[in-house]
């Protein structure tokens, strides 16, 4: 009684059997037919084709061993920038005793005219080192531009997240050198642009994902990774003119009320990156695109951690007179929560499903409660 029943299992089965194998041999073939073509050549073109096969897996093994070694991540870095009762803003004048000197010479104490040098210049140039110096810069890579058979990684589940997460740091780096340019380097909008910050930008604002060669312009070109290490020792150089009190940060209430301010808009454009994603797609875990832009909210959330963990030490000042203490506590507690997320698969699920999560709006909603704190804090610079 129970054979028509069996049998139809079977049936069943068997179809699902073959729809697999059929697929695993559509996938196969253009391999299979390769082999064929290969083992009937000579060895004159053996050779060279081999040769290029094995260059090929040997830089898909070096690709994939570096999209997924992420040196040096460490949630808790911005740690490093947070100081008790700090005693001048960046750009303020300073005492320090040269020891060396004394000693050299056994002489009396002496004493040199110092200015505190910028913590926000020094984060982002900590963030530059960790993308491309610490990390290989994923996105100009050769393998990554090349992509998947022709189609981009980011429109693949695979091999994307670390990529994703560096631009997300360097949307943050990028918005910083603006500011620093247009308003904290300089001495309210008659003074001099900073050439060292001027430079810094520019060579930020360079295409993020440029190899050594390219097609459009023909020909060799300078790497992203290049033109960013170049940002970087701008940035340094800067900070040690300033510590020499040969440059300026004017660490004014008003300048610090825009730099958030910028930072609002700049974290609200992610936000709603992140809700035109969930709009598009409820796939859950079959979303290819929910972990591209799901790390580049983390990136610029990991990147803003440190930025405004350093902006509390350049504007001390600032905050003990206006008393913003407590709500910049807040907005460090709402990074570090958001940092926490870490899902090792990210689904973009309906916002009701009680099957597949929908990470995108976890975090679009930490995003929109560290922008509610940063305009709160603007709120009170305003008054």
């Amino acid at each position: 009684m129970l054979d028509p029943i069996i049998n139809f299992f079977v049936k069943v089965f068997n179809a699902i059997g073959r729809g697999i194998g059929w697929f695993i041999a559509v996938l196969l073939w253009p391999f299979v037919a390769f082999g064929r073509w290969y083992n009937k050549r000579g060895w004159l073109i053996k050779g060279p084709v081999g040769l290029a096969l094995l260059a090929l897996v040997l830089g898909y093994a070096w690709f994939v061993f570096q999209t997924q070694r992420w040196t040096n991540f460490d949630i808790n870095y911005a740690n490093a920038y947070k100081q008790e009762n700090v005693v001048a803003s960046a750009g303020d004048p300073t005492a320090a005793t040269d020891d060396q000197t004394q000693t050299q010479t056994q002489a009396a104490e002496t004493v040199r005219d110092q200015c505190a040098p910028s913590t926000i210049v020094t984060a982002t140039a900590d963030l530059i080192d960790f993308n491309v110096n610490q990390n290989n810069w994923v996105p100009s890579m050769l393998l990554s531009k090349m992509g998947l058979f022709g189609v981009p990684w980011k429109n693949t589940p695979y091999l994307d997240n670390k990529a994703a997460f560096q631009l997300g740091i360097n949307q943050a780096v990028r918005r910083v050198s603006i500011e620093l340019v247009d308003r904290l380097g300089r001495v309210r909008g008659t003074s001099g642009i900073d050439a060292n910050l001027q430079k810094a930008r520019e060579s930020l604002a360079y295409d993020e994902d440029s190899w050594y060669f390219s097609l459009d312009p023909f020909g060799p070109r300078s790497t992203t990774q290049a033109n960013y290490r170049s940002a970087r020792r701008s940035l340094l150089q800067f900070n040690q003119e300033l510590a020499a009190c040969r440059s300026n940060f004017d660490a004014r209430p008003d300048n610090l009320l825009q730099f958030i301010d910028r930072i609002t808009s700049d974290i609200g454009a992610t936000s709603d990156i992140l809700r035109t994603r969930m709009e598009a797609s409820n796939a859950g875990w079959f979303d290819p695109r929910a972990d591209d832009r799901f790390w580049f909210a983390y990136g610029q959330l990991y990147a803003y951690n440190g930025i405004l963990a350093a902006t509390r030490l350049d504007f001390a000042e600032v905050f003990r007179n206006r008393n913003l203490e407590q709500i910049w506590l807040r907005t460090e507690e709402q990074l570090q929560a958001a940092l926490d997320l870490q899902p090792a698969i990210i689904s973009n699920g309906h916002e009701a499903s009680w099957i597949m999560p929908t990470h995108l709006a976890t975090m679009g909603f930490y995003v929109l409660r560290i922008r509610s704190n940063l305009v709160e804090t603007r709120d009170i610079l305003d008054r």
